[in-house]
């Protein structure tokens, strides 16, 4: 068994996966699952960068993160960014604190790949109990992936089109 652990930082939350994989018996193990609503992409759809209060709740949740994977002994960190971090133009700031924090590099990773990892962790326990083939919509604060496939993606789509994006373009103050 091996322990590792993913990040994923989008633009409204943070998320936090450190599991138990045994490669040779295909075997996986939640042992931590963790979300902060950190709104990193607060105004980054108008300003194309990163606010300071936005960056400090999102190293606030980092900084709580780094407590559980150092507690929980994880063997190897994987990090990837989203569509905020896409799209600000101060996203080496961002990059900066994480590896001061972590010690590792994010990856800001495309739509597209944004959009492959949704459909492989939505359809992982679907496949074996339903027909394909599979529509996946993943709806998050700066961007909407659209992906329809089996085993393998058929298409897929990733738009700027997101609940911070859109609550921030069309309400009163850009507050819910």
């Amino acid at each position: 068994m091996k322990r590792v652990a993913a990040i994923d930082c989008g633009t409204n939350s943070i998320r936090l996966l450190i599991t138990d994989i045994d490669k040779e018996k295909n075997i996986d193990h939640d042992v931590v699952r963790e979300m902060r609503i950190v709104r990193l992409g607060e105004g980054v759809d108008k300003t194309k960068a990163f606010s300071p209060r936005a960056l400090e709740r999102t190293f606030k949740a980092i900084d709580e993160y780094e407590e559980l994977l150092t507690k929980h002994k994880v063997e190897h960190l994987k990090f990837v960014a989203t569509s905020a971090t896409r799209d600000a133009l101060n996203k080496a700031m961002f990059i900066k604190g994480v590896i001061d924090r972590l010690r590792v590099v994010p990856e800001v990773i495309p739509g597209t790949l944004e959009a492959k990892l949704s459909f492989d962790g939505a359809t992982k326990s679907l496949r074996s109990k339903h027909p394909a083939p599979f529509l996946i919509i993943d709806l998050g604060g700066g961007s909407t992936e659209l992906v329809i496939g089996d085993r393998e993606i058929e298409g897929a789509y990733s738009m700027n089109v997101g609940c911070v994006r859109m609550t921030e373009r069309h309400t009163p103050g850009g507050n819910p």
